[in-house]
Formats: C-alpha cells, sequence, structure tokens
C-alpha cells in the first residue's frame, strides 16, 4: 500500500467522529483492549501523561511536551483532531510519525482490525501506543478524544491525570448538563493517580473531590504561575497554569526539569511542537486572526480578547458543524459585524444555507459562500487597513485555511 492508499482507508473504512459526528462514537473501549492486546499492550512499555476536558487540553498537551522536549525528554504526543496532516496526531519530540511507520502498521494489522470492527479513531489509538513502545519514549502526552470514561485512551494508567475544564459541548454524547459532562470526563481518574483540574468550577468540584476519593487519588487545582508563552490567545493563562502544575508535580516525582526549562518550554511551544490554530495571526493591514474555539466557553474567551483589540471594522469568516447548539454559540457573537458565513468540506459542516437562516434570525448582517476559502477572499476585499478579519467557529474552517 502506498501512503495515502493507507489513509484513504482509514478514512473511509469506518466512520470517523471528525468526520461524521454522533454516529461513529462508540460506548465501550472492548476493541481497543482486544487491539492492544495483539499488539503486545504497547501502552504498558511507556511513561504517559492523560490530558481531557472541553477546551484547553491541545494547548496543555503541547505547553507540557515543550517543557519535556527543553529538559532532554524524548517525548510522545498524541493529539487529534489533524489540522492538515493525519499523522499530525502522532509525534516524537515535535516531529511527525514517518509515513512508511504508518504504511507498515496499516498494511500488517488492517485485515483483523476490520474483522474486529475497529474505529477510525481506536486505530490511530492503537498505532500511537505502537509508534511510542518502538520508539522507547520517555513520557507521552495523551490526549482524550471523546469525553473520557469511555474514551478509547483510557486504557493507559498514566502519571498523571488532568481535567482542563468542563463545558457544555458534545452534549448529545456526553450529558445534557455540566455535572453529566464532569462524571464522563472524570473517567479517566484512576486509583491510586495524581490529578490536575484546571479550573476549580462549582458544579464540578465535588463531584471530582468524590471519584478522586473513591479512587485514593491524590488531587489537586491548578495553581497560578508568573511564566509567558508564545501562545498568545489570553484564555491561554489557564492552560499555562495547568501545565506548570503538572510540571511541578513531575519533578516531585523525581523528573529533572529545572525553571529554565519551563520558561525556555513554554516560549518555544510552536517551535517546539508545531501547535498550529490558537490565536493564529494569519496576515496584517488588515490584521486576520483564525482560532479553532468551536463551542460556547472558547468562542466566548475568543471574542473576549477581541474586543480588546484595536480596530475600525469587524468582518467574521465563519461556519460550524451540524451538532452544536447553534442559537448559544450565536448569542455570543457581535452585531456590529460583517459576517462570511462558509461550510468546511466534510460531512459534519453545517449546510451554509441553514446556518445562514440561523444568522439571520439573530440579526446578524451576513452573506454567504460555496468555500471557507470564497469567504475568506470576499472578507479580504471588503476588509480596510485597519479592519480586523477573524476566521473561526470550527476546526475545519481553520484547518482550510491554514
Amino acid at each position: 500500500m502506498t501512503y495515502q492508499q493507507c489513509l484513504d482507508w482509514l478514512f473511509n473504512q469506518l466512520p470517523m467522529y471528525q468526520r461524521t459526528g454522533s454516529i461513529s462514537y462508540k460506548a465501550d473501549i472492548g476493541n481497543i483492549v482486544q487491539a492492544t492486546e495483539k499488539l503486545g499492550n504497547p501502552h504498558k512499555d511507556f511513561k504517559s501523561i492523560h490530558i481531557a476536558g472541553t477546551n484547553g487540553k491541545g494547548s496543555t498537551s503541547h505547553l507540557i511536551a515543550s517543557v519535556l522536549q527543553e529538559a532532554g525528554y524524548k517525548t510522545g504526543l498524541y493529539t487529534s483532531p489533524h489540522l492538515k496532516d493525519f499523522r499530525e496526531r502522532i509525534r516524537i519530540n515535535g516531529e511527525m510519525i514517518k509515513q512508511e511507520y504508518v504504511i507498515q502498521f496499516i498494511t500488517e494489522n488492517k485485515d483483523w482490525f476490520s474483522q474486529i470492527g475497529m474505529s477510525f479513531f481506536e486505530m490511530t489509538v492503537a498505532l500511537a501506543f505502537d509508534h511510542f513502545a518502538k520508539e522507547k519514549v520517555d513520557m507521552a502526552i495523551i490526549e482524550v478524544g471523546l469525553g473520557g470514561r469511555l474514551d478509547s485512551t483510557n486504557i493507559i494508567q498514566p502519571e498523571l491525570s488532568i481535567i482542563t475544564n468542563i463545558g457544555l459541548d458534545h452534549t448529545n454524547l456526553l450529558g445534557d448538563s455540566i455535572e453529566k459532562i464532569t462524571k464522563e470526563k472524570g473517567g479517566i481518574i484512576k486509583p491510586n493517580t495524581t490529578v490536575i483540574i484546571g479550573r476549580k468550577q462549582n458544579k464540578t468540584k465535588a463531584i471530582f473531590d468524590h471519584i478522586a476519593h473513591n479512587n485514593k487519588s491524590n488531587l489537586h487545582y491548578a495553581e497560578n504561575c508568573d511564566y509567558e508563552s508564545d501562545l498568545k490567545g489570553n484564555y491561554q493563562k489557564e492552560n499555562i497554569n495547568t501545565a506548570y502544575t503538572a510540571i511541578k508535580i513531575l519533578r516531585s516525582k523525581g523528573w529533572s526539569i529545572k525553571d529554565y526549562h519551563i520558561k525556555n518550554g513554554f516560549k518555544n511551544v510552536q517551535k517546539n511542537t508545531s501547535l498550529l490554530g490558537r490565536w493564529m495571526i494569519m496576515g496584517d493591514k488588515p490584521k486576520i486572526i483564525c482560532d479553532t474555539a468551536h463551542n460556547v466557553d472558547g468562542i466566548e474567551s475568543v471574542f473576549k480578547q477581541i474586543f480588546n483589540l484595536k480596530f475600525q471594522n469587524l468582518h467574521i469568516v465563519f461556519g460550524v458543524v451540524e451538532d452544536k447548539k447553534i442559537d448559544n454559540i450565536l448569542k455570543l457573537l457581535p452585531k456590529n459585524a460583517q459576517y462570511y458565513l462558509c461550510q468546511a468540506k466534510i460531512p459534519r459542516a453545517m449546510d451554509v444555507n441553514q446556518l445562514h437562516k440561523k444568522v439571520h434570525e439573530h440579526q446578524l448582517s451576513s452573506n454567504y459562500f460555496k468555500s471557507v476559502a470564497s469567504a475568506l477572499k470576499h472578507a479580504k476585499l471588503s476588509a480596510k487597513e485597519n479592519d480586523l478579519i477573524f476566521i473561526g467557529g470550527s476546526t475545519f474552517v481553520v484547518a482550510e485555511i491554514i
């Protein structure tokens, strides 16, 4: 098989949440258990940190990875979704997994993967675990795909578990309340394992305290720190505090991490890990910013920062996926902006005509376009030098313009 044939097989074999949404969500972890047993349980051959949460888990993962790399540790990083290249999901010291490794792994295992009905995400998790074990990483930072309790990554026994924050997202799968979602994400808390909660929230504290107590797990809340990062979104301060607390606990466990490793790691996240799409400056005159925030909490944080910027007129290139509670998101968007609506090239994207009707109901001024590229082109044609163009609403909208 060629690399492209491997990708085609992965993407087409079974439904994938990134493309199709809830029909691909599997409410059990039996397949990944069976798969890793056949592979020799590679996840037991490396140390790991497990990270869940509604927002910030990707940034927190990359912040910690960057610090560990600065400290000289061989660091694996598993995240999702990818923006441009499938191999972004699986990195070691910032380097993507090689195409040849993907080809060999899929070629050797695709037949029995099909026999047991492995999903796209399960196969990707198995690939990452196999790669990290064979490359003998010192630490692998593993980001939860969706939820926590029933996520395929939840077979690891980590050194440290982190839950960044809890918000209302994927309510059709995880529950329609903060409390229900907290229990799902709290499912990554393992017996006798240190746990960090990134944000202390009234509705979640008692639940996390109860789960940690039952598991005899040492629970910490993120501490404030004075470190700065090259990740410039204001919302990153919470992620920096969470990452710092994780590093501090790793130090107490014997990991050799100096203060200058933390400083340099936080300052060089993008260089060390190639993180994309977080408060990313794409141009100047007019200033163009994109961000992958895609739920109420994330979008609210992004627009708080936008409102603090100086600009003349605001132009927003905007698209969403169809399983979002769009009315709750649209309530947050400014009325004194021009909207350029679009539809990402995935089946899960909300039809742009439907989005236009919803936007109109909220009395927002908008036009709609056949593609993300076309929407951005028209925004650039309309914007003056002192204007601001923001691109967002969906990870997949941002992916198409990076």
